[in-house]
């Protein structure tokens, strides 16, 4: 999650829209590394990839709006 609004700031204060593959990228790895060897289990993205999608940008939204505390 941190990794995706690192990189969302990085994309706009560089005015480069061509790092925004870069999202998925950082955010989705990051996450992966975390499950894998801190958490020892599997993301819900390989079972599920675009039920996890959407609940990614839910999280967002709520987070945006102080629903969710991060």
């Amino acid at each position: 999650m941190l990794h995706m609004i690192g990189m969302a700031a990085t994309v706009a204060m560089k005015k480069n829209a061509k790092l925004l593959w870069t999202l998925p990228v950082v955010g989705y790895g990051f996450a992966w590394v975390g499950h894998f060897f801190f958490e020892h289990n599997k993301p819900a993205t390989f079972k599920q990839p675009f039920f996890s999608l959407i609940c990614n940008f839910k999280m967002y939204k709520g987070i945006l709006v102080g629903k969710v505390d991060w």
